[in-house]
């Protein structure tokens, strides 16, 4: 029976920091604006319930874990979050790839651009990684990294003084801002549910995500949702950060090395096409290099080495 009356889950935690802005990068940010649901609607919502407090800690708890590790997804989605973000625009054209959310972004068609812009220190530039057309691996000497921040000063400098002096001769807005760098902060609000919040941290907290999306990712996770829903929180590090998928093969070629089965294992892995040779070494397999990675992490020697 539903009751006459519902109140509004609230959480004490989140209430305290609404509005709060929290920095991220140089001069970037992100604040909760509203919030609907608690680990309480997540659990209301899977028993098909309106009664609270009719279930411990310790059971609910054990209901959101049981969700998460089986996927049941839906639940998650009673809690949407409203977020009030102040980006960097080349970070933003990442961001904005997660379709599942609803979002007002700051417009320069109708007002004027944001007066400010990721700098980047000396010791801050990084180098492209080999092995990953993406990805970067280490950095710049400060030496050398200090003559591209002089030139992005540069660059940043005369961007503004052109855009500022076509917006002073009248020209249009949309116009104007035709030349900006992607470094140029913009702002938006960004409305999400819980479930779809956690797929985006999942991909933007991992260590090969960009640094700087991964910033407004950690800070949105650690800040935010660790007070809003703990328990979900708590369960989402344990079986989606902290984990790791195994594929069938993955899991016949760990049974043959527990085993004492190497050859085995070799002939699996050689069966994957992964143990071509090319002047007598081993040719470079993403599959093989991310199986390498779940066996290091399992304690495990890979037996191709």
């Amino acid at each position: 029976m539903i009751p006459e009356k519902l109140s509004k889950l609230q959480v004490k935690e989140l209430d305290q920091i609404l509005g709060k802005p929290f920095p991220v990068l140089d001069d970037g940010f992100v604040r909760v604006i509203d919030y609907m649901g608690s680990d309480s609607a997540i659990v209301q919502a899977a028993r098909v319930s309106y009664g609270s407090g009719t279930k411990k800690v310790r059971q609910d708890r054990g209901l959101i874990r049981y969700l998460m590790r089986h996927q049941h997804t839906s639940p998650f989605e009673m809690c949407e979050i409203k977020l009030h973000v102040r980006v960097p625009m080349d970070t933003w054209r990442q961001w904005i790839r997660h379709r599942t959310a609803n979002v007002n972004e700051y417009s320069t068609r109708y007002s004027i651009a944001i007066d400010s812009a990721l700098t980047t220190k000396p010791d801050q530039w990084r180098m492209q990684a080999k092995n990953n057309r993406q990805g970067s691996a280490g950095f710049f000497d400060p030496e050398r990294g200090t003559v591209f921040t002089n030139e992005e000063s540069e660059l940043h400098s005369l961007a503004k003084k052109v855009y500022n002096n076509r917006i002073e001769q009248g020209m249009a807005r949309e116009q104007a801002r035709k030349d900006l760098p992607l470094c140029t902060y913009t702002e938006a609000y960004w409305k999400i549910d819980l479930h779809n919040l956690l797929h985006f941290l999942r991909l933007r907290m991992e260590e090969n995500a960009q640094y700087e999306i991964r910033e407004y990712a950690n800070c949105i996770g650690n800040e935010i949702v660790a007070k809003w829903c703990p328990l979900t929180w708590e369960a989402f590090l344990d079986y989606s950060m902290n984990s790791m998928t195994l594929s069938g093969n993955e899991v016949k070629i760990i049974n043959a090395l527990m085993s004492g089965q190497r050859d085995k294992a070799l002939n699996i892995a050689d069966q994957l096409g992964w143990l071509k040779t090319s002047k007598n070494k081993i040719k470079k397999d993403m599959e093989r290099a991310e199986c390498d990675e779940k066996l290091k992490k399992l304690g495990i020697e890979p037996p191709w080495e």
